[in-house]
């Protein structure tokens, strides 16, 4: 017996990427310390508030099946807030509760796919966007930003690969390179959409992790609301990453078409931890700020770093909790170069290549430990590739 194409392809048949991050685990659990500054998880837990609330509620009985959609009070918290972020207005019938952001992300592609449907997304991406796409039975293309415009997509080239495709997948604050897409960006995209009557899927996951000017939603500018699929999350904005718990905003259709979709799959989000979600959107911007500063102080700890040496090259890092690092005056690839620093100094980074082929030449450092030990980090990893010079 043989497992289905669609379920045997979801890595196309190369890698996903984590090698790098999986031999830091190895060396880990055989007693070798090592400094990891991989993956997009908080150096905090959820807030005790929080964690309290999730008790109280279950405690309480909110353990049974709960609403499919998710529970009203809590798509009129989403729809609240992101229409006070982004000035469009939306109410629950805009939003649907999903387990977390990389569901959401599979649920919107399933939604507007057909099977065979090209689906567009840019590289430099997320781990795991081109599985999601091909678990959603779409085509995976790929449209290159390039580093000499600081990972800016362009609009001619999402239009060169737009003809017959039906989606396009968009990030920002962008992971991996910390990149806030511009306004200018944003628009270009926007009309691509349009010419070419693409849906947009746009991860917004990072919104709250802005260093550098505003986020800006695709689906406030003009005639992007009504093809617009918005992915958010509880993980980063409140440090939740373990409750699995987020949303999609979108034209009230879609959000009904995707209600049958999560009946007939994840069956909805347990009732006690929509509750703790509820619980701590009510704390407001001033504690989704308080989970966002460590990263916004160890960019500024990176930056002042980068500029007393000149090896190593910042892509600008205006959100998110990465930075995108340029080591190619070493003469070494992403991939090289972190397994080389890991063998000599025990510390973990993602190389550039795991996220595309855009992104060769470059690693992704993500700003998830204490202050000093980031610095100590970061001043090592400078000191090494100016050795490699």
């Amino acid at each position: 017996m043989q497992a289905s194409k669609r379920i045997s392809n979801i890595l196309g048949g190369g890698s996903d990427g984590w090698e790098v991050f999986l031999r830091a685990r190895q060396m880990i659990a055989s007693g070798t310390p090592v400094t990891e500054l991989t993956i997009g998880e908080h150096d905090i837990r959820t807030a005790a508030p929080i964690l309290q609330e999730m008790h109280r509620t279950a405690m309480a009985g909110h353990t049974g099946y709960a609403a499919v959609p998710g529970i009203d009070s809590l798509r009129d918290a989403v729809a609240a807030r992101v229409q006070a972020q982004s000035g469009v207005p939306t109410t629950r019938g805009n939003v649907i509760i999903t387990p977390g952001g990389q569901a959401a992300l599979f649920a919107a592609h399933s939604a507007v796919l057909d099977p065979g449907d090209t689906a567009l997304y840019i590289d430099p991406y997320y781990a795991t966007y081109p599985g999601t796409l091909r678990a959603a039975s779409g085509t995976p293309v790929a449209v290159q930003a390039r580093a000499s415009d600081a990972f800016q997509p362009r609009a001619a080239d999402i239009a060169a690969l737009a003809a017959g495709a039906k989606s396009l997948l968009v990030n920002s604050p962008n992971n991996p390179t910390g990149v806030v897409y511009s306004r200018e960006t944003l628009q270009g995209i926007a009309e691509v959409c349009q010419t070419h009557d693409l849906w947009l899927i746009s991860d917004e996951v990072y919104d709250t992790q802005i260093w550098e000017g505003a986020h800006l939603s695709p689906r406030a500018l003009d005639g992007m609301a009504e093809r617009t699929l918005v992915v958010g999350s509880m993980s980063k904005s409140h440090a939740m990453t373990g409750s699995r718990i987020g949303w999609i905003v979108g034209p009230e259709d879609m959000i009904e078409h995707l209600t049958n979709l999560a009946t007939h799959t994840t069956y909805g989000v347990a009732g006690f931890i929509q509750d703790a979600a509820l619980f701590a959107l009510a704390q407001g911007a001033d504690f989704e700020t308080q989970i966002a500063e460590p990263f916004r102080r160890r960019r500024d700890i990176a930056l002042d770093i980068l500029r007393a040496q000149n090896v190593v090259k910042s892509v600008p890092n205006g959100g998110a909790m990465y930075m995108m690092l340029d080591i190619s005056a070493t003469g070494m690839d992403g991939e090289a170069f972190a397994n080389a620093l890991l063998d000599a100094h025990h510390i973990a980074t993602m190389p550039g290549e795991s996220f595309g082929a855009a992104a060769a030449g470059h690693i992704r450092v993500a700003m998830t430990i204490e202050d000093n030990a980031f610095a100590t980090a970061m001043q090592t990893l400078c000191d090494f590739a100016k050795s490699r010079t």
